[in-house]
């Protein structure tokens, strides 16, 4: 069973670890949303997860099995739509169906509790198969593009010249 909660500042040191296990590091390659093929470095440090969890216009959801946290995610109100981010799945969790139960809470959140209308997202466009698994949740491609913060290590080290984040939306129920 996966029970979720919102996650508190003490969190922060299980979830920077879980992110970068998620990404980063040959710890990734265990699962199927690495980003070692096109990114070294970290993918998120404490400052930007407590920044996150203390964000009065979000949260940082924790998703746990048996005392242990294996996914979490950020959900918050941005320019009046839900935003989804900061998502990671235990790569030992992975493909076993807790991404999509935290993302179904993550709008369940910004729906219900928030009154918002639509969630977005943004991906990196080289994230095809993770891109292709948003759109079979009801998610769908915009277009819009954004570039990717090249020379900000805060977001990692680029292995490629020609990254960008793709904003994707989806319709909530009201």
């Amino acid at each position: 069973m996966l029970t979720f909660r919102r996650a508190t500042p003490d969190d922060v040191r299980f979830l920077v670890p879980l992110v970068e296990s998620a990404y980063r590091g040959d710890a990734s390659r265990a699962g199927w949303t690495t980003e070692a093929d096109l990114l070294d470095g970290q993918r998120t440090d404490p400052g930007g997860v407590l920044e996150a969890i203390t964000d009065p216009d979000g949260a940082v959801l924790v998703g746990e099995r048996g005392g242990q946290v294996v996914v979490c995610c950020q959900v918050a109100v941005v320019d009046g739509a839900g935003y989804f981010g900061l998502f990671a799945v235990s790569p030992e969790h992975q493909a076993g169906g807790v991404g999509r139960l935290a993302l179904a809470e993550a709008e369940r959140v910004a729906a219900r509790e928030w009154g918002v209308s639509e969630m977005r997202m943004k991906v990196l466009t080289a994230r095809e198969e993770l891109i292709a698994w948003y759109v079979r949740r009801g998610y769908a491609r915009t277009g819009e593009l954004s570039p990717f913060p090249y020379g900000d290590v805060r977001f990692g080290v680029p292995r490629r010249t020609d990254l960008a984040f793709e904003t994707l939306v989806k319709p909530l129920p009201s």
